[in-house]
């Protein structure tokens, strides 16, 4: 709800009380530039905005931007009169239902009533990104950490985008100690605060670097767990709010790190050119077959030198998924980056390597931009899409 007038606001909140047909998710005291309006939808993906009338030309300046971050949203106009010249021009924004004081409960509900048929049609599908990519190790010490953290930053560089990192190797995660980074808070703390997530928590949660935000895994903690609906929020929040996602997996099969793979766009199955890691990579492959999720993995044939035994079509053979990216055996370059706690240099082999799958990740073939950002680019990419998780019953 957006009501400049709190005393109006209330009456109203009062009386939606009543219908037992809503939940409240936020209420502005005011109306909002753009750039909290943005926070602030995405934050809280509403299916109906109540928009206090009063001003005129700030329901039209709204309306606008709220129709283009969640396509399908419902806003109700409400006011202290109903004047036909007014009604007039809030029908032009778009906008087809007005309630007006005093709030009586059966216009309220038939107002919900009509509202709940629109949204059952056409639900409102928030901007969302589908860019949500998973780094799987074949085994453990094959590079997946290193592979997954420089290639986020990688994506940050191309265009300007805003980008999440999340370690979710719940026992042996390093980024923390590859980034030193040393915000207290981790992975554990965000899935506790999954469901009271705002634009006012989240930035005490991850570390920003760049365009990067990183979640790290804190310290080693094997009796959490993190429930779905947990990671369903989490999730959620980080796709309204991030143009692409990378997460650092275990590879221990947790049940959650098999519900992120199955909200991946890819699956990047890291492994060296030894055989037992070659083997393992196999298995991992026979395993996602399983659960219908083969079709996603490609595989990251990391550390190849010109010792490396194995061509990229012999390990394809052996693993039985398709190679799409060759990463150099760089130890040197790694050493630097990790001993001050940077990235590796773009600039060398390794590190344009890394730049080319990241283009191939974001299905683009040069990072060029003129610098100017279109207005829907301050949002993500695609409208938010079913997801395999329990779909939310209540209408905010």
């Amino acid at each position: 709800m957006i009501s400049p007038d709190r005393e109006l606001g209330q009456e109203l909140e009062v009386a939606l009380q009543e219908t037992n047909q809503v939940m409240l998710a936020r209420r502005l005291d005011h109306y909002p530039a753009l750039p909290e309006l943005v926070r602030m939808l995405r934050t809280t993906a509403p299916q109906v905005i109540f928009l206090n009338a009063q001003t005129l030309s700030e329901v039209q300046a709204l309306t606008p931007p709220i129709n283009e971050i969640i396509p399908g949203v419902q806003i109700v106009a409400f006011g202290r009169s109903c004047e036909a010249a007014v009604l007039l021009e809030i029908m032009r924004t778009g906008i087809r239902e007005f309630l007006h004081a005093p709030f009586q409960i059966p216009f309220v509900s038939q107002a919900l009533e009509r509202i709940a048929e629109v949204l059952a049609q056409r639900p409102a599908a928030p901007l969302s990104t589908d860019q949500l990519f998973t780094f799987l190790p074949s085994k453990p010490g094959v590079g997946t950490t290193t592979v997954a953290v420089n290639v986020a930053a990688a994506i940050s560089r191309l265009a300007d985008m805003r980008v999440l990192m999340m370690d979710m190797d719940l026992n042996s995660g390093i980024t923390r100690f590859m980034l030193k980074l040393t915000n207290p808070h981790c992975i554990v703390d965000a899935a506790q605060c999954a469901l009271q997530m705002d634009e006012n928590l989240w930035p005490q949660l991850v570390t920003s670097i760049g365009q990067m935000d990183v979640l790290h895994s804190g310290s080693m903690n094997p009796d959490f767990r993190i429930e779905p609906t947990q990671l369903r929020h989490l999730v959620e929040f980080a796709r309204r709010h991030y143009r692409s996602i990378c997460v650092d997996l275990s590879g221990n099969m947790e049940k959650f790190s098999l519900e992120l793979m199955h909200e991946s766009k890819r699956i990047f199955l890291v492994t060296t050119g030894e055989i037992n890691a070659l083997h393992l990579a196999r298995e991992r492959l026979t395993f996602l077959k399983t659960v219908q999720l083969d079709g996603r993995v490609e595989v990251v044939y990391n550390r190849v030198n010109k010792r490396s035994g194995l061509t990229v079509a012999e390990v394809q053979e052996l693993v039985g998924a398709p190679v799409t990216s060759v990463l150099t055996n760089d130890y040197q370059g790694v050493h630097r980056a990790l001993s001050a706690g940077r990235f590796v240099d773009p600039a060398a082999e390794l590190g344009k390597q890394i730049t080319a799958m990241s283009l191939q990740m974001l299905e683009r073939k040069a990072p060029a931009s003129d610098g100017r950002k279109k207005f829907i680019e301050y949002f993500s990419l695609i409208p938010g899409r079913q997801s395999f998780f329990e779909p939310k019953k209540s209408m905010t």
